[in-house]
């Protein structure tokens, strides 16, 4: 702060930045804990987080306006206000636009890398002749760009034998990125305002490198400071807010300048999260194509259908099942998979004129909302260990589910508790009815499984069986053919212990399979909603008994007149 002319020369890095706006004379405002300062020479004072200018007047700039050693009062903003007010030369701005980002960066050290070589690929990068106009947009404090890391190096080893300890963390420099408005600044200019923010941070006490990048839109500068002071005698501290004060320095800075800054925003007012588009699926991409195959270019056969999407680069697998793989894409698809009006037989219907084709329209998944909870128990929760902050949350939470419950009731026309107890009696039997018809389907398909699977091993290595009783049962028959004998033997076995007497054909058992499986899928959607509703209802229940004992515990506990 003695390059400001400020009192106290111990304040160093404890003092943030609020903000600056000045003409031709140099302007600082610092806020030191709950204290607020202005030096000599300050023209106006910049309030970053109210985006607000207080011109001073010119009075008050004198040096003998306020005791022999200017403007260095402790006044608070306030005062400031009525000192301004009073001299008749108040005014008030708001012209607080956008850009000038600033972040500040601590370097590490890279695994399996020394720390001389992470220096030096960092340094390299910065000093890329590519995007510094071949190294011209570089500048330097205490140190040479062609050497800096391997002086960064040195003033290390320097505060070793000086000091006597070693480097316990990994972090080897510092890095500022500093970025300006596009079109707001030269490349020239940002260099040198990240010249002065480099050495207005630093005191002057750290070597640094200050390179400006002109590869992107906007102009930045790359900032490197050595993490160890000159005189090798102390590290740099990473302080608490340290960024906040690069930003609000920088900012101060920008102002001199007359550059635009990023305005503060309230926290309500922040973008929460960034939002990206949708990533389109490698099915509905497919499934675009074939789209505009079928209703712009009208192939004659299937076969054709095919050639297009070949060319479209898409590789075609020919067989039972046409499949077909993009670019970049690992597995084969198959048309059945895609859905309704993209199975191949759909397609051939299409492309012979006996069917139309209806593009797949994408439909937004729609997670049905639950309509209400169950209570909390507040007592067994407290008894728990919970604190009466959650007590009074739960009141809350309890009092909107059961309004949620009631309406819930008023729209099934439940009236009274008995009606309530018949309603969840015949949902659960629905519910226990519909689960009992599809496990009952389950075992015998599991059987027609198991049966099916017994019928095709029985016919497949009798032969061998009847081989092996003309062999007399011969051992080395036996010990020739065991997986093919013990595999008929499990078959007949199962066969007595089922009680069949003549086998059943394979044809009917996966026709009686198939009529299984069809009723089992047409089930399960009544089984769900029929375990839904019991579920909703068995909630209202248990919140309506729930509710109206508390309310009975609420009464007893309440003294007698």
């Amino acid at each position: 702060m003695a390059a400001y002319g400020f009192p106290c020369t111990n304040a160093e890095m404890d003092a943030e930045p609020v903000g600056v706006r000045t003409g031709s004379a140099h302007a600082v405002y610092l806020r030191l804990r709950p204290l607020y300062t202005v030096l000599p020479g300050v023209d106006a004072v910049f309030d970053l987080a109210g985006g607000r200018v207080w011109l001073l007047p010119a009075p008050h700039r004198r040096n003998g306006h306020c005791g022999g050693r200017g403007m260095v009062q402790r006044l608070d903003c306030r005062i400031i206000k009525f000192l301004c007010r009073h001299c008749a030369a108040f005014s008030f701005c708001r012209e607080v636009v956008k850009l000038a980002a600033t972040r500040l960066i601590a370097l590490h050290k890279n695994k399996g890398k020394s720390v001389a070589a992470c220096l030096k690929s960092r340094t390299d990068y910065a000093q890329n002749p590519d995007k510094t106009n071949k190294g011209e947009l570089v500048s330097s404090y205490e140190c040479s760009p062609l050497t800096a890391d391997e002086e960064f190096m040195l003033s290390k080893r320097q505060y070793e034998l000086v000091t006597g300890r070693r480097q316990k963390s990994d972090v080897i420099a510092y890095q500022i990125r500093q970025s300006f408005k596009p079109g707001e600044i030269t490349a020239e200019e940002a260099n040198k305002v990240g010249y002065e923010l480099a050495m207005r941070f630093t005191k002057g006490k750290y070597a640094f490198i200050v390179a400006t990048h002109t590869d992107r839109e906007h102009i930045h500068n790359h900032i490197i400071y050595s993490s160890t002071a000159l005189d090798g005698t102390r590290k740099f501290r990473d302080f608490l807010l340290s960024g906040l004060t690069v930003q609000r320095l920088s900012d101060l800075i920008c102002l001199e300048h007359q550059l635009s800054v990023i305005e503060i925003k309230p926290y309500r007012e922040r973008q929460k999260r960034t939002l990206y588009p949708p990533r389109e699926s490698n099915r509905d991409k497919l499934c675009a194509v074939i789209d505009n195959i079928l209703l712009n270019e009208n192939p004659v056969d299937f076969e054709i259908f095919l050639q297009k999407l070949e060319q479209q680069g898409y590789v075609i697998k020919r067989g039972k099942h046409t499949s077909v793989k993009g670019a970049r894409q690992k597995r084969f698809i198959r048309f059945r998979t895609l859905g309704a009006e993209y199975s191949e037989e759909e397609l051939k219907a299409v492309i012979s004129g006996e069917a139309e084709h209806h593009p797949r329209q994408k439909q937004k998944r729609i997670v049905p909302e639950q309509k209400f909870q169950m209570l909390v128990d507040i007592q067994a929760k407290l008894a728990e260990g919970k604190s009466m902050g959650y007590a009074r949350w739960a009141k809350r939470y309890n009092l909107k589910e059961m309004s949620k419950t009631l309406i819930f009731l008023q729209e099934h026309k439940i009236g009274s508790i008995k009606e309530m107890q018949e309603r969840v009696d015949a949902a659960t039997a629905r519910y226990h009815e519909l689960g009992d018809s599809i496990k009952a389907a389950e075992a015998r398909m599991t059987e027609i499984a198991v049966l099916r699977t017994h019928i095709v091993n029985y016919a497949r290595t009798r032969p061998v069986y009847d081989a092996y009783r003309k062999a007399g049962y011969s051992k080395s028959f036996l010990d020739a053919h065991r997986e093919e004998i013990t595999l008929h033997k499990a078959a007949k076995a199962a066969f007595d212990e089922a009680g069949l007497k003549k086998l059943p054909k394979a044809k009917d058992l996966s026709i009686e399979y198939a009529a299984l499986l069809k009723k089992k899928k047409e089930a399960y959607p009544d089984y769900r909603k029929a375990r839904d509703e019991m579920q909703e209802l068995m909630k209202a229940q248990k919140n309506v008994e729930m509710f109206f004992a508390e309310e009975k515990d609420t009464a007893e506990k309440e003294p007698t007149r």
